[in-house]
């Protein structure tokens, strides 16, 4: 105790300048944490949480069984899973984007990469809507150039997780490559003079000295996109939906929106958040455990 004391006095002045953060992080990421308690409740507005009638998990049963229940996991999982195989693409991009040795075209390509990220969703699925479209979409332009047949694809549910996947490639390949792009900057040189020294070619430079230097952060942002797999994205999926794609498109999040912020169902939805962050979590937990052991780097 008085060894704690000590290090206190010692460092008060820093302990000081990090005082807001934690106050801030209290206040807006742990106090919220009180309403989770909504799920389990049956919550009325006018009787308060603490006057609501306390159900128990009778919400997360009527999740399990609702019709549509394997529909909306079947499409979530569909969609997650398929932009975590996606997760390569900003590595090789960084490690091309690396090899670039004209500064001014490198920086070049830098800056049109990243453009798309500061797009809005909105704008974005905008202009899916545009190049899609079946009488004047860019896409069906070319098919028809190639003897294609023109389609509205967007109103076709296998080509929905297609379309949603790689336009978020396309959005986020420049950002998503910045932090590969410093992790590159720290391999030091004499590795790669000494693999030159040994005859190695640029392929095997990559191969043998930046990956394995950048391995430890690709393994990092793996393990966050994983814990990330049911939590697909609202807003981009409920702009791209319609009627005639919603098999595909259906996801936990818009189902969520539906019935919380339309339907007033606040347990309910609650209920359904609170599942989908506890399966989240023990993904993120078995991911962690697997990268640890396999690789020896994990978050925890």
């Amino acid at each position: 105790m008085k060894g704690i004391k000590r290090k206190f006095l010692r460092s008060w002045q820093m302990y000081v300048l990090l005082l807001p953060a934690v106050i801030y992080v209290f206040i807006f990421n742990y106090m919220p944490l009180y309403g989770v308690q909504i799920a389990f409740r049956d919550y009325s507005t006018r009787a308060g949480i603490w006057g609501s009638e306390w159900v128990g998990l009778e919400y997360f049963r009527k999740f399990v069984e609702f019709p549509n229940f394997w529909l909306l996991i079947k499409n979530t999982l569909e969609i997650g899973l398929y932009s975590i195989a996606t997760f390569p693409c900003s590595v090789i991009f960084a490690l091309m984007l690396n090899e670039v040795r004209n500064a001014k075209f490198k920086k070049t390509v830098q800056m049109i990469s990243y453009i798309p990220h500061f797009l809005s969703t909105v704008v974005i699925c905008s202009m899916l809507t545009l190049f899609l479209n079946e009488r004047t979409g860019v896409f069906n332009e070319i098919i028809e150039v190639f003897g294609g047949t023109r389609q509205e694809f967007l109103t076709v549910p296998r080509y929905f997780a297609d379309i949603y996947v790689w336009s978020g490639v396309w959005q986020g390949l420049g950002w998503g490559a910045i932090i590969y792009m410093a992790a590159l900057s720290g391999v030091p040189q004499d590795l790669i003079d000494a693999a030159k020294v040994d005859g190695a070619t640029r392929l095997q430079i990559i191969w043998h000295v930046n990956i394995p230097s950048i391995l430890p952060t690709i393994v990092i942002m793996l393990i966050f996109s994983c814990g990330g797999v049911l939590g697909v994205g609202f807003e981009k999926v409920y702009l791209m939906q319609n009627s005639l794609n919603l098999s595909a498109s259906q996801v936990i999040s818009t189902y969520v929106y539906e019935i919380g912020i339309r339907g007033g169902q606040f347990s309910y939805s609650s209920a359904i958040g609170l599942f989908n962050n506890i399966v989240n979590v023990v993904i993120l937990g078995i991911v962690n455990a697997f990268a640890k052991k396999a690789s020896g780097t994990g978050i925890w």
